[in-house]
């Protein structure tokens, strides 16, 4: 697969961890974008398929400029982005969410991706490149307590549709990869906080088809599939890897 220079942001997480594996499988060569914490292991661990990372904070257009700047500096024009960062999102109902709270999740979610997007797109229209988000199923069938969660991620995903139809007379692709219930990243962090207890579990199983939860690598799978050449027809598309949860 031919995803040349890549530029990943949330490479520290559960899930833009294993995107950057999949993606490394293929060729592709690696910038990474952390906010907190450097991806020194995974870092070690993919090796020479890691180009050079940056620290940035996404909601921040002038951090996003500069790291973005300093890494094409280096390695050239970026081809492919992979969006999936994102804030830790507490299960609440949205009568218990204080405005200050829910400007913050919109701040780190829906300005976090403007911003990427922002600073990359001069890049991706020179390549004829793709920009991929991940967001979340639940912008099709809401789960009670999620709309911290999904309420941002169906702006990101409207922004998205926004650059696909703008964008694409550059050649430029955008489109979305939506979770379901995952053993992995966002899912298993509510699960350790007690968000989600073993009842509610149940709950959501039985709500999924398949009747099982998905993994870190089903989503890097989508991922690496709408990012590639293989969908070089698709763009302004969401595909939720969900189990069929919104059926």
């Amino acid at each position: 697969m031919s995803y040349g220079t890549t530029l990943v942001t949330g490479a520290t997480g559960g899930l833009g961890a294993e995107i950057c594996r999949r993606l490394a499988e293929d060729g592709a060569e690696l910038l990474l974008l952390h906010r907190r914490t450097a991806p020194d292991a995974l870092v070690a661990e993919l090796g020479s398929s890691v180009r050079g990372t940056r620290q940035c904070e996404l909601s921040a257009a002038a951090s996003v400029a500069q790291a973005i700047g300093e890494l094409e500096a280096e390695h050239g024009r970026v081809h492919t982005v992979v969006h999936a960062a994102g804030p830790h999102v507490p299960m609440v109902h949205l009568s218990k969410v204080t405005p200050e709270q829910f400007a913050t999740q919109v701040d780190q979610d829906v300005v976090a991706f403007f911003n990427l997007a922002h600073a990359v797109l001069p890049s991706l229209r020179a390549t004829q490149g793709s920009l991929t988000a991940v967001t979340t199923a639940a912008t099709v069938r809401y789960p009670v307590r999620d709309g911290l969660s999904s309420t941002p991620k169906a702006a990101v995903e409207a922004l998205a549709r926004g650059l696909a139809a703008e964008e694409g007379r550059f050649g430029v692709r955008v489109n979305c990869v939506g979770p379901g219930m995952l053993t992995d990243g966002m899912a298993e962090r509510l699960i350790a906080d007690g968000d989600l207890d073993e009842r509610a579990l149940d709950v959501a199983r039985t709500n999924i088809p398949l009747r099982r939860f998905g993994t870190a690598a089903d989503i890097a799978e989508a991922v690496a599939f709408l990012a590639s050449e293989r969908a070089g027809f698709i763009t302004g598309q969401k595909l939720d890897i969900d189990g069929g949860y919104g059926v």
